[in-house]
């Protein structure tokens, strides 16, 4: 499969990175010098200086045998320009990364019949996130397959879990009436993922990652001995594309939202177009200010605004508060990684969130689904099992699954099923499988016939 990747930021170097732990014949496009040397020295892709928009460009790395074009530089404009173009000599699809929701949900223009094939907000997609965040509040990380049948749960350990220092098969005799699967742990001082198996030992502040089915969900809490959190309070700082969408998203979900906007004309026209929010013009790094705005009621506070920084420590802020739950957004990937080891519930980068989006048009056809988790460089996949697929020969226990992948359920008939060593997989079935980076084409040779 041929890639054409048009911008090296963070988007473009995530995509670039998933796709180097593949035998993909990828291109990566951008003006930025230092960019494209950094790649070079640390992925096997091909890089191109020069503007993605040149017709001779595309034509030299041979645009008319593209099966993918992804059109993620900083400008929507460019990306749009970038697909049009591409898509006219030659490109099979085409995905650019746009900033206006508009055009996600318009019904009235046809952007396939200029060149676009899909578009995708990273703004739409944080938004999302953070909802989804707030409505599992017990945990750091949440992801929902097929309307929820099955998910995927992280939270950090506490010294109060009554499975501390027991092993994996311990915890599950411990437990015998709740349907999970531990998928992964991230520990601290260890960089490489655990990918769990029977004699792994859970340890404090382990980040854990638990596959379980919907029913499963409200009783996970004894396993993490966590009680459930009710989020109704929600502050939110800064009137960001995201902060708007958000505002908006848990209104209609009847969250009491309470927004922060320094500047007088973005506040004001946000109070105009969300009624249900009390918008407040104000400088919300003034700590005398988020004590007078009643921030020790606030359930959940999330800083959105454009500076990393200020998000994390306004999270801090909020945490030395009581705040129960906090969220915020960074814009450099590797803050990704630390957000329980400073005190933050999640940190959300929407840059990361776009480029796994994106990755699933990537993959194979047997693929229905693709999620990436806060703090661990890996992805959960959803296959679907065609007729005679090798995971359909044999138990799971038998199939040589690699060390760095786990089953975390199968979803048959829309019923929710746990994928333990002697289950056997059958065709038509949807399967969650949990794998990092170099395990993926490995895997994915196991759901061809």
């Amino acid at each position: 499969m041929k890639i054409i990747i048009a911008g090296a930021g963070d988007v473009g170097f995530h995509l670039a990175k998933l796709l180097s732990y593949e035998s993909q014949d990828t291109y990566i496009i951008d003006f930025d010098g230092d960019k494209l040397n950094y790649i070079n020295n640390h992925l096997d892709v091909i890089t191109k200086k020069g503007d993605a928009t040149s017709i001779n460009l595309l034509k030299e790395i041979g645009i008319d045998s593209t099966d993918l074009l992804l059109a993620v530089t900083e400008s929507q404009n460019t990306n749009f320009t970038i697909s049009v173009i591409g898509k006219a000599l030659g490109a099979k699809k085409t995905i650019a990364r746009i900033d206006n929701p508009e055009f996600l949900k318009n019904d009235v223009v046809d952007f396939k019949k200029f060149g676009v094939d899909f578009m995708i907000s990273p703004q739409e997609l944080a938004a999302n996130e953070i909802k989804m965040l707030l409505n599992q509040s017990s945990f750091n990380d949440t992801v929902e397959f097929e309307k929820g049948i099955f998910n995927v749960m992280g939270t950090s350990l506490g010294y109060k879990s009554p499975i501390l220092d027991l092993t994996v098969k311990e915890a599950a005799e411990k437990f015998p009436k709740i349907n999970f699967i531990t998928i992964a742990i991230k520990r601290e001082n260890v960089s490489q993922t655990i990918i769990p198996r029977g004699d792994t030992v859970y340890k404090i502040k382990d980040q854990v990652y638990f596959s379980v089915p919907k029913e499963s969900i409200s009783q996970l809490n004894q396993i993490i001995g966590q009680k459930q959190l009710h989020i109704k309070n929600v502050m939110i700082l800064g009137g960001s594309s995201i902060g708007f969408k958000t505002a908006r998203n848990l209104c209609k979900d009847n969250f009491n939202v309470k927004l922060i906007e320094k500047n007088k004309e973005k506040a004001e026209d946000i109070a105009d177009k969300l009624s249900d929010t009390l918008v407040i013009h104000a400088d919300g790094r003034n700590l005398e200010l988020l004590e007078e705005e009643n921030i020790r009621e606030m359930d959940a506070f999330i800083a959105v605004t454009g500076d990393s920084e200020t998000n994390i420590m306004s999270c801090l802020v909020a945490k030395s508060k009581g705040v129960k739950k906090t969220i915020a957004l960074v814009e450099n990937m590797d803050y990704i990684n630390i957000s329980q080891t400073i005190g933050i519930d999640t940190l959300i980068n929407k840059k990361l969130l776009a480029a796994s989006s994106i990755f699933k048009h990537i993959r194979k056809g047997e693929i229905l689904a693709l999620a990436n988790l806060h703090n661990i460089d890996a992805e959960i996949f959803e296959f679907e099992v065609k007729e005679n697929a090798k995971v359909t020969r044999k138990p799971i226990r038998q199939l040589k699954l690699p060390r760095e992948a786990v089953f975390g359920g199968i979803i048959r008939d829309g019923k929710a099923m746990m994928s333990f060593g002697d289950f056997q997989i059958k065709a038509k079935d949807r399967a969650i499988v949990f794998c990092l980076p170099e395990a993926i084409s490995t895997v994915e040779e196991l759901f061809k016939s």
